[in-house]
């Protein structure tokens, strides 16, 4: 203990107030740690913890709030999460609602108060016109195919046709019937399963009270709202939904349900529906367009179930797309016709009918009205009024499919071609010839990305400036104008499991229905559908498709990877999909509307939905 007390007086003197220099710290420093050493091992211990605050300085919680809040905003919501659990104060700066808003913004993730109830009340109208539309199906034939189309009369001409159908190298776009799909019963539910459907039983020991109400009240996963309460909004609440969501859609944790089925509820579309889209009124209520071979377009109320709207008399056959926005619904027929209406006022404000054949798609926005037919033309009108603006005529076949974004206008072709148009002048921009190695049936466009699907069962998703992108087939070339510079495209494949019989199997999904990538080091193979590829819709994180093969597939925007493989829901072909981040819906032959609910006991009332 002498010893120690030496040291300790001497190195009070060497490095009492007042000395200086550098020397003088390295001295004490050195002095320090003889002393620490010649301490016994369990006082220094103590020691350890008496000076461990000294070592300790919250660089970043020491700074004004505002500088502390500016550098938290600048980390992803993973770091944050693992900074609020440092420190209090850093709890409340990771915390802070600010940061979580920027995060959202980013994202375009937006705060909403809950919906109000939307009124329905106005008179409809009625006509009596007639119209052939026994080869309604919403898409043209390709170049490649005789343009003469069979009226089928019975189940067994159709199951004939079908047969005819398979011997065909472009088959995919002639019309079949079929009969009555069966019926599916209700999956038992389990605590271990995340999935189940909901469809009307018309057998069984159940009573007929119950049938009724399983047949015309809500699938369970819509939820009636309540009067309208507002909330302060909750930023990180927000995200981390938003992120629940995602992640819900990548593990394929959804509740299937249905919205309608075949005569199912009472007031619903009596034949095959072929379109539909969901919006949001400015109230914040969410519902539900659709368009039928019946004539009619049927507005759903997603919160209770119910048809509250249908538009009748102002086609004479088929409703094969619509569009809304802002208040307008614009709907395109077998009959030539593009009619537009007026929501607020549910009347009509404009027909049109310039087309020579049947009218295949028609979208709009706040300026301008596009339209694609079978008459192998595209057209544009000013907005509302419909004026005509230009008939862009370069394809060779029927235009399936058309998008709008601003300025811009993208086409595809039973020609196998994609075409991007100048809507202000008309002008041919650029031609994708042999995009697909069969006709195009649909098409998405968010500049600069062009998503589109075929008749050859493959989706392609490219960036138009760069040509880069994915397919679900290697086999595409281009023929056109590409850059001289352009990279080739970059595909994605997975390897396969060798199953029964030597035939492959998606590890990712568990589909057989794989395409084969020959002349390989390693087997590899891409997911793809097994029929044509009716719609696609593209979204922030995910590709979305419905095929004639009765599924839906979810698809990694960015790499092209399957991320879903959605069945069950369809008997019959699939003609068009809608989704958000909370659901997909789909409609089809069968006359059914299904709902892909990936929210299902998640609070989404404040999540800002499609409009």
């Amino acid at each position: 203990m002498a010893s120690v007390n030496e040291q300790a007086t001497t190195m009070k003197g060497e490095c009492g107030e007042g000395t200086p220099g550098m020397s003088s710290v390295e001295e004490c420093e050195e002095l320090a740690y003889k002393l620490l050493v010649s301490l016994p091992r369990s006082r220094l211990a103590t020691i350890q913890r008496r000076i461990a605050p000294l070592l300790q300085f919250d660089v970043v919680g020491s700074l004004p709030a505002e500088v502390s809040l500016q550098i938290f905003s600048n980390l992803p919501f993973q770091t944050l999460l693992t900074c609020a659990r440092v420190s209090h104060r850093w709890q409340t700066l990771a915390n802070d609602q600010t940061v979580w808003k920027n995060l959202c913004a980013t994202r375009k993730w937006e705060w909403r108060q809950p919906s109000r109830i939307h009124p329905f009340n106005s008179p409809l109208v009625h006509h009596g016109h007639t119209w052939d539309d026994s080869d309604d199906e919403g898409m043209g034939n390709s170049d490649e195919e005789d343009e003469s189309q069979v009226i089928i009369n019975d189940v067994e001409a159709a199951k004939a046709e079908i047969t005819l159908m398979h011997a065909e190298l472009d088959s995919g776009f002639a019309s079949s019937l079929f009969a009555e799909p069966p019926v599916l019963d209700p999956l038992p539910s389990s605590p271990s399963s995340s999935r189940y459907t909901i469809y009307p039983s018309q057998g069984g020991s159940a009573p007929n009270n119950a049938r009724a109400q399983a047949r015309h009240s809500a699938p369970s996963v819509l939820k009636t709202l309540g009067p309208a309460s507002f909330l302060k909004p909750n930023y990180k609440l927000l995200h981390q939904t938003h992120t629940k969501l995602r992640n819900r859609f990548l593990s394929s944790s959804y509740r299937l349900s249905a919205l309608q089925t075949r005569g199912a509820p009472t007031n619903a579309h009596t034949n095959t529906i072929y379109c539909l889209q969901l919006y949001t009124y400015p109230s914040g209520l969410q519902v539900l367009f659709t368009g039928s071979r019946d004539k009619t377009i049927r507005e759903w109320n997603l919160s209770t179930g119910l048809v509250e709207r249908v538009i009748s008399g102002v086609h004479v056959s088929s409703i094969l797309s619509i569009c809304v926005n802002n208040g307008y619904v614009a709907s395109a027929g077998s009959d030539r016709r593009v009619a537009l209406w007026d929501l607020e006022k549910n009347e009509l404000a404009n027909v049109i009918c310039d087309h020579e054949d049947s009218v295949l798609c028609v979208r709009f926005d706040d300026e301008r009205l596009v339209s694609c037919s079978k008459d192998r033309t595209v057209r544009s009108y000013s907005f509302p009024d419909l004026k005509p603006q230009f008939v862009f005529t370069a394809h060779r076949a029927a235009v399936n499919a058309v998008s709008i974004s601003k300025d811009l206008i993208v086409s595809g072709s039973g020609d196998r071609s994609v075409r991007l148009w100048d809507a202000k002048t008309g002008k041919l921009l650029r031609t994708f010839e042999n995009h697909h190695s069969r006709g195009i049936a649909s098409i998405d466009f968010k500049p600069p990305l062009i998503l589109s699907g075929s008749s050859d069962r493959h989706i392609r998703l490219i960036d138009m400036t760069s040509l880069q992108g994915w397919s679900t087939s290697p086999e595409y070339q281009y023929e056109a104008n590409p850059p001289t510079n352009a990279a080739p495209l970059p595909f994605p494949f997975v390897s396969p499991t060798t199953v029964d019989a030597g035939r492959l199997k998606c590890q990712v999904c568990g589909s057989e229905n794989v395409h084969h990538v020959p002349n390989r080091a390693e087997p590899e193979v891409a997911c793809v559908h097994g029929d044509l590829v009716r719609s696609v819709a593209l979204g922030d994180d995910f590709v979305i498709s419905g095929s004639y093969d009765l599924s839906i597939k979810i698809w990694d925007r960015k790499t092209g990877a399957m991320v879903a493989d959605l069945t069950g829901g369809h008997t019959a072909r699939i003609f068009c999909i809608g989704f958000d981040c909370t659901k997909i819906v789909s409609c089809g032959e069968d006359q059914r509307i299904c709902i892909w609910d990936f929210a299902h006991g998640i609070d989404t009332s404040f999540i800002q939905l499609s409009t």
